[in-house]
């Protein structure tokens, strides 16, 4: 039925869950093409805001009054359940009804798709890539994750071939997907509500790997084994082009060091030296982050000096590692970081950045199912910290199961301060109580990571200040 479904004769589309990062872009491409659109979201946002302004009809609820009969189409998030009374009335109209990953799926589908993919780090680079292509002067069209300052959002809106997204992997959604050049990151088990283990996890993207054409190209991280990969049959067909730290790899990112808030590497492709590089954000994953869309310009032909250019403005986007501001002379910065591995990450690339000064690691766990299955990985991710004050698990509307509601914070608490015996580990029942905990116990010079995908990014707004001298 998707492909069957023709966007030119469409005239007024719904949007179910619209306050979402993804289905959110898709309503600002679809009024930038013409149509009349609607949506819905639970709650008012940012996000609502911006689209009203943008003469989108927004409803705050979920009723089946939101949706006209003269709705031509109508898509919904995955975080939206089907006993949804609006995808219930779009079904008794027999309204065509699409999810979010069928919707983008057919947007892509005659464009030069560049899909961003793994576990980590898409939106980084979607948003590194993105910025590379549009100083280039190839114009991209681009959905992304996050806001990118730059594009003033989510998405960036063009006519030209190229399209560039983020291809989650939650439900397997990505497999709506037929691009012409994937980008694996890394590969760790996620979301696991849906995936039963690491092997069902893999065999999706094998999967999703398995739409690329003859003539595609996957850019693959070398810590997801390349050689695995190579031996699936479906990658006899396409280009391999695997980036690292190991000097087997296509791209080679060495003499990797941190100084005056600058990440520098230089870099190899094919045994050419192609000079140093310079970021502005912190870790070594973000190195990786780099490699990755540094061979995607390279793979489309772009000159090597545009990309170093790019790559050295780059001050990330949207809740990574991004500056909130200065309270009681300690920095502030927020992250999404929600895997043990991400948050492992992001205190060790902030001690890199500010070696000498005194981490504090305030996170909010995501999703109980998540914090119940990774549980012993999350206990080892605050080592490099040296005080902890964790929130309470964010409940996850739709995503939650009665069975794993018998686990706390406190639990992961009570766990790390056996890890740990020297470290000083606090719980915060709500943010209100998180907030105080912060304010109690920073000092100056301090760097503050306020780390989660829940709702504990509302604590921003309480330290946002004037950005710090690095």
């Amino acid at each position: 039925m998707v492909m069957s479904i023709n966007l030119n004769e469409i005239k007024k589309i719904h949007f179910i869950g619209i306050g979402g990062i993804g289905l959110s872009a898709i309503a600002k491409l679809m009024v930038w093409q013409g149509k009349k659109v609607s949506g819905s979201d639970c709650q008012a946002s940012e996000i609502t805001d911006e689209l009203k302004e943008l003469g989108v009809k927004i409803f705050i609820g979920h009723n089946k009054k939101n949706l006209d009969k003269d709705v031509g189409l109508a898509a919904y998030t995955l975080a939206v359940g089907q006993d949804n009374p609006e995808i219930q009335k779009a079904k008794k109209l027999n309204i065509p009804i699409l999810t979010y990953p069928e919707f983008l799926g057919l947007l892509i589908k005659d464009k030069f798709g560049i899909a961003i993919s793994g576990t980590h780090g898409k939106s980084t680079v979607t948003s590194m890539v993105a910025l590379i292509l549009e100083k280039a002067g190839l114009d991209p069209t681009v959905v992304v994750g996050g806001k990118i300052s730059e594009f003033g959002g989510n998405v960036r809106i063009s006519k030209s071939k190229y399209f560039i997204f983020e291809a989650c992997e939650y439900q397997r959604a990505f497999l709506n997907y037929w691009p012409k050049v994937i980008v694996l990151n890394n590969i760790e088990l996620d979301h696991t509500d849906y995936y039963k283990d690491i092997k069902d996890y893999e065999s999706a993207f094998e999967e999703f790997i398995g739409h690329l054409p003859k003539d595609g190209v996957l850019i693959v991280n070398e810590k997801n084994q390349k050689s695995k990969i190579k031996n699936q049959n479906y990658n006899s067909k396409c280009k391999i082009l695997s980036f690292g730290i190991d000097k087997k790899n296509d791209l080679v990112a060495y003499d990797i060091k941190f100084e005056n808030g600058k990440t520098k590497f230089n870099v190899n492709f094919k045994n050419k030296n192609l000079g140093e590089f310079s970021l502005q954000i912190p870790g070594i994953f973000n190195v990786y982050n780099a490699l990755a869309a540094i061979s995607v310009g390279l793979l489309l032909g772009i000159d090597i000096e545009i990309i170093k250019k790019t790559l050295a403005e780059f001050k990330g986007i949207w809740r990574r590692f991004e500056h909130i501001g200065n309270c009681q002379g300690a920095e502030i910065y927020s992250d999404y970081a929600h895997h043990p591995t991400e948050v492992r990450s992001t205190i060790d690339g902030a001690r890199k950045f500010f070696p000498g000064k005194r981490i504090i690691a305030v996170f909010q766990p995501h999703q109980h199912n998540r914090t119940k299955n990774l549980f012993q990985n999350f206990i080892n991710s605050f080592d490099n910290a040296d005080l902890i004050i964790l929130n309470e698990i964010f409940d996850v509307a739709g995503r939650e199961n009665i069975n794993d509601q018998n686990i706390s914070s406190l639990d992961l608490v009570n766990e790390i301060k056996k890890h740990s015996k020297n470290k000083t580990v606090l719980f915060g029942k709500n943010l209100k109580e998180t907030e105080k905990l912060i304010l109690e116990n920073i000092k100056k010079n301090d760097v503050v990571l306020i780390m989660g995908a829940g709702d504990i990014y509302k604590l921003n707004s309480k330290f946002k200040t004037q950005k710090p001298k690095l």
